[in-house]
């Protein structure tokens, strides 16, 4: 193993085992007080804030159409692969990590800033 994947494995924090994430079943994963949503697209894995950037709605608890991510609350969508708004109401990008999997788990690198760095991802 690089000294470069031993620093990188030393922040990620594990959210949740790859099984439990089905292609339209997002999970919810609240680490440290930070609301993650994980989703399966394609085969591959993706991590957004749960918490919508326009309202109260839980993504997990929305509904996956194809690539996107209906919000249950008031129906605005976002591409899960890159977290930006595909339709109204939403507006702004949700944040999103690289979704690491190591045997079998599927890990995050919490500093990651990637989509909406300026919003935090409140639980």
């Amino acid at each position: 193993m690089s000294a470069d994947t031993q620093l990188i494995e030393t922040r990620l924090v594990a959210l949740c085992a790859a099984a439990e994430v089905e292609p339209e079943t997002p999970v919810r994963v609240l680490r440290d007080n930070v609301a993650y949503a994980v989703f399966s697209v394609n085969g591959h894995f993706y991590v957004t804030q749960d918490h919508c950037t326009h309202g109260p709605g839980s993504l997990a608890e929305g509904f996956v159409m194809g690539t996107e991510i209906e919000c249950p609350f008031h129906q605005g969508r976002f591409d899960i692969c890159t977290g930006r708004p595909t339709a109204a109401p939403c507006t702004e990008a949700l944040r999103t990590w690289t979704a690491h999997v190591i045997d079998g788990q599927i890990f995050v690198d919490p500093a990651e800033h990637r989509g909406n760095p300026d919003r935090s991802a409140p639980a």
